[in-house]
């Protein structure tokens, strides 16, 4: 159906295709597997290196004959003394310049900052009309003095154009002299003062040609602190930052950013971070919560990388990488001092913490944060799931303790996005005054989903708007995410290519698979449940495993080539999944998407082409793992993708909404606001619509900022608002949560085999404690933590200590508890009695355990112990390796 399907093309030899346009390194050869080394030279059709007993050296040097890039030696790390031997080779080998500028172009003015980096979107852009080659760029004075070192490295998309660039350790140098000049030279020169830097043995002399380039001014500044606040959304997927701006949060910004529209006055500023996927790095607002061991053969100075550089070593290493790669880390919250091991790709490994891994991640963001608003940043603002607010400012205050992490006026995460809201209602005056609304809010992140609810009355005070805000956690799903979408795209992928690669090359049908016709699927779910929709897909997903196996950690006692080749197949097919999902759901305009080597114009304006470098799929063949080289001629669209996850996202909307709709309680709610990536789906509002017919729910887009959808940001956006507000003091905020919903059962068994419920679920976390009784020497007292749909979620065992009681009277337990452990409870504990009280805690997402025995007539109370509703093995891992 034209306009409908999404198609994916093989590399056919009938079609046109830009060969040898891909040029390699070494070092980037060095780090792929076998596997890819023969994939290029299928691709690239280098018949030297199709032979099946062709060694990866060979390999490697085929590819490098006729694809070699050429290494560019740049002065990017800085060693001891390599300033002072580039200071010698300019007196010693420099003795007159050029005498034609080779009409090389370069920026009027540098302003430099002590620790901080130099790269593109400085946008100190040199341009020359030929002759000009990637290389190092001397800066000088008159006295031919070294002040600096450069990086020149070319534009590739702009013919001619270059831009400096410099590490965030360089050494710039003030001198009396204020003549500045930049120096270039031929690639043989600069490989030569790369060897003077870094070699500490003299070269032999030679004859340096070089063109010097006047600056017309240069500013070299210390970086200057700012009280203006840095607001980071730390995500299970992706993180955004920002800051609000104001005229004068320094007091010299950098006029160059001004003039550059880096940085915009009196305004939200988003932080964007480099996506190197493509050779010519995107700038995007968002960066990917993913940190990667790149060297930690020292363990006191680790190299990591982080966000799409992580990725991409991922990707390049052919997914089979030993290199440790971390994601979903905001899991760790509730136990983010454990240690991990972290290996890099030489096979070096090394323990951390996660606490340093996390402080690792977030001191990048900074880093990039100070570097594009040129100012030191003191003040950090961190949006948190409501439930756990607490847990995550208490982790964020421990990891970085240099800075001012906002614990007062601090927003969760539903708050900030319905702060955006209000503040947009403000401004347009939509809202009447005194009047109390109410407000549903969705968040659906990358693997947490949660519902929070909301009263609020503005009114116009004679000096700020006065706002009057009460909150409620009122349920949650920690498995359900964008990944769980991103893994039922990947099912119906993986799915196919088992069809097309088994022989068959057929078509797989998404009827066949989602049995239920698309009108009747909230139907079959209501009636059914949910995974009766799912049945058939779960079945043939299994069967696909014999042909395209991905479930890694089930081939550990296999071959070491055979589990690289699982593992690379799952991380592929992820990929290529999550890549599909975004297409399809970032771009309105796109119902197609197919994969291909190379970009090609079908005409079709609803067509997305996803370009791959290289196919990494190993399929099984007569009980062995192949090498697939072949792209496979397979159809996608968008009614499809729909379809596949229309059941899943129905059955989170309805067990967050139905007894909301049962109890008559949807109709109180004015505003139902939807954030989140995976909340710009339509089938979240299709969902919605069973249970509020022809309300208004606030889903519409606003202009992305570059490829990040409004929804992400929105977020961070209300958190920069609000902070700015009270700054301003143009609004006063009170702001009450009130007790949340707990969507989780807490039981134990008593000695006759009969469950005792101590926490039921959907109860307020204000609620009366359960109790279980057990004889005072008891050791070990278990509990078990379901959740809303009666699945055991975790065991949990209270290690009771009787020689850790101490006696008490009531009144002191009174003192302590108020009302939590009522007087009439422990009366009736009897002799040799340990009741063990169970309720939630107000302010952690957890449930608290506190022992009271009675001996001898005498009250006694025991260690008390708070345990979490959710830890990291709580939730789904998708990465776990059995999928």
């Amino acid at each position: 159906m034209n306009g409908y399907s999404y198609r994916l093309y093989p590399d056919a030899t009938g079609r046109e295709r830009a060969r040898g346009t891909m040029r390699y390194t070494r070092e980037e050869l060095m780090d792929m597997t076998t596997f890819q080394l023969r994939n290029i030279c299928y691709k690239e059709r280098l018949v030297e290196g199709l032979g099946s007993r062709t060694e990866r050296e060979e390999l490697i040097r085929i590819i490098l004959k006729f694809l070699g890039a050429d290494d560019v030696l740049w002065i990017d790390q800085s060693v001891e003394g390599g300033f002072e031997r580039i200071q010698k080779a300019i007196s010693r080998h420099m003795t007159a310049p050029m005498s034609s500028d080779g009409g090389i172009s370069v920026p009027a003015r540098l302003i430099l900052y002590e620790g901080l980096k130099v790269d593109k979107l400085d946008q100190y852009v040199v341009t020359a009309p030929g002759g000009l080659t990637e290389s190092n760029v001397l800066l000088v004075n008159e006295s031919m003095e070294l002040c600096g070192i450069f990086n020149l490295v070319k534009d590739e998309s702009i013919s001619g154009t270059f831009y400096l660039t410099a590490g965030s350790g360089s050494t710039w140098k003030r001198s009396g002299n204020r003549q500045y000049s930049l120096l270039f030279f031929r690639k043989r020169d600069s490989e030569y003062l790369y060897q003077t830097y870094y070699s500490s043995r003299p070269l032999p002399p030679v004859h340096i040609q070089y063109t010097q380039i006047p600056l017309a001014d240069l500013d070299i500044r210390e970086l200057e602190p700012t009280d203006a606040v840095l607001a980071i959304d730390f995500g299970t997927s992706n993180t955004t930052a920002g800051a609000y701006l104001h005229n004068g949060y320094i007091q010299a910004p950098s006029s160059q950013d001004l003039l550059n529209g880096r940085v915009r006055m009196d305004a939200i500023n988003y932080v964007a971070f480099p996506d190197p996927t493509y050779k010519d790095t995107d700038w995007i607002e968002v960066l990917p919560t993913a940190i990667g061991v790149a060297e930690c053969s020292d363990p006191a100075n680790i190299r990591y990388e982080f966000g799409y550089e992580a990725l991409r070593s991922m990707r390049r290493g052919g997914y089979s990488s030993r290199a440790s790669v971390f994601r979903s880390m905001k899991r760790w919250v509730n136990n983010y001092n454990k240690m991990e091991e972290i290996v890099d790709v030489h096979g070096n490994a090394a323990m951390v913490s996660r606490m340093d891994l996390l402080r690792a991640y977030m001191n990048y963001i900074i880093r990039t944060a100070e570097h594009q608003f040129k100012c030191k940043f003191r003040h950090v603002h961190f949006t948190s799931p409501v439930k756990m607010k607490t847990q995550f400012l208490q982790m964020f205050g421990e990891m970085l303790p240099d800075y001012r992490i906002e614990q007062t006026y601090a927003l969760d995460e539903g708050m900030a996005v319905l702060y955006n809201t209000l503040a947009d209602g403000m401004e347009r005056g939509s809202f009447m005054e005194g009047q109390t609304y109410h407000a549903l809010v969705i968040d659906c992140g990358g693997g947490t989903t949660d519902l929070s609810s909301c009263a609020f009355t503005i009114e116009d005070g004679h000096m700020a708007y006065k706002l009057d805000i009460h909150t409620t956690y009122e349920n949650g799903d920690t498995n359900f995410g964008g990944h769980n979408i991103t893994y039922r795209i990947m099912q119906f992928m993986k799915i196919v290519f088992a069809d097309y690669y088994s022989g068959r090359r057929q078509v797989t049908d998404i009827d066949s698979l989602i049995e239920a016709p698309g009108a009747d699927v909230f139907r079959q779910v209501d009636e059914e449940g949910v995974k009766s929709v799912y049945q058939k897909l779960e079945q043939r997903y299994e069967e696909a495993e014999h042909i395209i196996p991905t479930a890694f950690a089930r081939r550990e006692n296999r071959s070491r080539d055979e589990y690289l080749r699982v593992r690379g197949n799952f991380y592929f097919l992820w990929e290529i999944a999550e890549e599909m999902k975004q297409q399809f759901f970032r771009k309105t305009g796109i119902l197609r998407n197919r994969f291909h080597s190379e970009m090609e114009d079908d005409g079709d304006s609803d067509l997305q082409i996803t370009t791959m470098e290289r196919w990494f799929l190993s399929v099984e063949r007569s009980g062995e793992l192949k090498d697939e080289y072949e792209f496979p001629d397979v159809v996608f669209n968008i009614k499809e993708i729909t379809q596949l996850i229309k059941a899943d996202i129905y059955e989170v909307v309805r067990k967050f909404l139905d007894d909301f709709y049962r109890q008559g309680r949807m109709s109180q709610y004015s505003i139902i606001k939807l954030t989140g990536q995976s909340c710009r789906i339509d089938v979240f509002r299709e969902a919605l619509k069973e249970f509020v017919p022809g309300r208004s729910i606030e889903f519409r887009q606003k202009p992305a900022e570059g490829r990040v959808p409004d929804l992400k940001l929105a977020c961070l956006r209300g958190a920069i608002r609000y902070l700015s507000a009270r700054k301003t003091g143009s609004v006063q905020a009170d702001i009450t949560h009130d007790a949340a919903v707990i969507p989780y059962t807490v039981s134990a068994y008593t000695h006759n085999g009969r469950e005792k419920m101590l926490i039921s679920s959907l109860d307020r976390s204000d609620g009366i404690p359960g109790s279980i009784s057990r004889p005072f020497e008891t050791a070990e007292v278990e509990l078990y933590l379901s959740g809303s749909d009666g699945q055991l979620r975790q065991k949990f065992v209270y290690a009771n200590r009787p020689d850790a009681y101490k006696e008490v009277l009531y009144e002191d337990i009174r003192d302590q508890y108020g009302d939590k452990i009522p007087q009439d409870d422990t009366d009736s504990i009897v002799n040799g009695e340990t009741k063990f009280f169970v309720f939630p805690d107000d302010r952690h997402w957890g449930f608290h355990v506190l022992p009271v025995a009675r001996r001898n007539e005498r009250l006694y109370l025991g260690p008390q112990k708070l345990l979490p509703f959710e830890t990291d093995l709580s939730e789904l891992d998708f990465f776990d390796g059995m999928k």
